[in-house]
């Protein structure tokens, strides 16, 4: 087998607290790479999925191309071809390297792209030595927050691959290992929340960091509803199943009925039956089911379908993020993601931001179902009340799971 990937930390600089944040930044994606293989760096086992190298590449494509390229006198990139092949879906900065072929790219080598990381992050070294300037300041943001993200990706993308492969790998199976997120915690008992109707405000506002999905900051009206505290659990949902959830289409939307028909749903992603009830593959390797834990890996189909059995409903974003403010809600952000009912779409008077950053968000305001929090694999300080992530409906390879809420 090959050697994982072994990286030697950076020496700290003083002083200058950008290039101290970049480089601890950078660095635990390398620490998540560390357990791989080269071959763990290459597979892509399914088209949404992205290989952990191109994953790599990306980032540091990046910083290469929205702050090194046009900000940093003399740059010249690492290789011209990298622009096209690590592109991920900014058209107007040139043509991107087709999604679903990314597995594809056994050239060039994870010590290529690895000595791109190197030389990208050495050239932001003296980068960021330079003044921040009212364009530069916010880009830097946006780059760190966006490797954050692909961090969480990594994971979830890695977990699928070890998932098809019959030996059932664990992530976490080899010495110098990084550590893992921590297990979910047992969800609390199903109390609700009692939200009053009337005007709230949701959105993001002040000085901190947020995507311009988030914005702007604007008022709402909510009928009055209550809101599970907990997260719905692997117990809850075996009770779906063995109620017959995935056999019943009165449950489901038209469409989430043919993904359960053509793809042969039966349960959560991961989960398999066993003889004494179930098991669920995770980064760790497949392990027993406890009826405790909170429920992951199912699609917004899934998760609408299962609150129609219970004989509630999904919460709005607009809900969920009314009372997490409160700081009354249990598992919000260190758990999963949780599907709300409401599509991803702009929120009124949204405003992309200018040029190809303009790209980030607002190009995906489609056909997508978004979801709030967090989950054990986002970063730590990453995830905020106001945070707009999205799937497509019958995504499950994400950690996603259920909070229900009624009227």
């Amino acid at each position: 087998m090959t050697d994982p990937v072994t990286c030697q930390a950076s020496p700290r600089p003083s002083g200058n607290v950008d290039l101290v944040r970049y480089r601890d930044i950078r660095r635990a994606t390398e620490i998540l790479i560390a357990p791989l293989s080269a071959e763990d760096c290459q597979i892509q086992s399914m088209p949404d999925a992205s290989p952990a190298k191109w994953h790599l590449a990306h980032t540091t494509w990046f910083f290469e191309t929205f702050l090194l390229s046009p900000f940093m006198p003399g740059y010249e990139p690492f290789d011209p071809a990298f622009g096209f092949l690590f592109n991920s879906y900014y058209v107007t900065v040139g043509e991107p390297f087709s999604r679903p072929r990314r597995g594809l790219l056994t050239r060039p080598s994870l010590a290529t792209v690895m000595a791109y990381r190197e030389a990208v992050d050495a050239a932001m070294a003296d980068f960021l030595a330079l003044p921040a300037t009212a364009d530069t300041a916010p880009l830097l943001e946006l780059g760190l927050q966006h490797e954050q993200q692909h961090q969480e990706l990594i994971l979830m993308d890695i977990q699928h691959a070890f998932s098809v492969n019959p030996l059932e790998p664990a992530y976490d199976d080899r010495q110098g290992r990084p550590r893992l997120p921590s297990p979910p915690p047992p969800s609390g008992p199903a109390e609700w929340l009692a939200i009053p109707g009337g005007l709230h405000e949701i959105g993001h506002s002040g000085d901190g960091f947020a995507f311009d999905n988030e914005k702007p900051r604007h008022r709402v009206w909510l009928e009055p509803f209550e809101i599970c505290q907990s997260l719905v659990t692997a117990g809850d949902f075996v009770m779906f199943i063995e109620d017959g959830g995935y056999r019943r289409p009165e449950l489901w939307l038209s469409d989430g009925w043919t993904m359960v028909e053509t793809e042969g749903w039966q349960a959560p992603l991961y989960w398999n039956r066993t003889d004494g009830g179930w098991s669920r593959f995770s980064l760790s390797g497949r392990g027993d089911i406890s009826a405790a834990e909170p429920l992951l890996h199912v699609s917004y189909y899934e998760a609408d379908a299962f609150a129609r059995w219970a004989g509630r409903r999904l919460p709005t974003e607009a809900e969920w993020e009314t009372a997490a403010a409160t700081g009354q809600l249990h598992q919000a952000a260190d758990t999963c993601w949780q599907w709300t009912s409401s599509a991803y779409s702009p929120y009124p008077g949204f405003t992309p931001e200018s040029g190809a950053i303009g790209e980030y968000n607002g190009k995906f305001m489609v056909n997508q179902m978004t979801l709030r929090g967090g989950s054990r694999a986002t970063p730590e300080g990453h995830a905020r009340v106001t945070y707009r992530n999205f799937f497509s409906p019958a995504s499950r390879w994400a950690f996603c799971g259920i909070r229900l809420a009624r009227s």
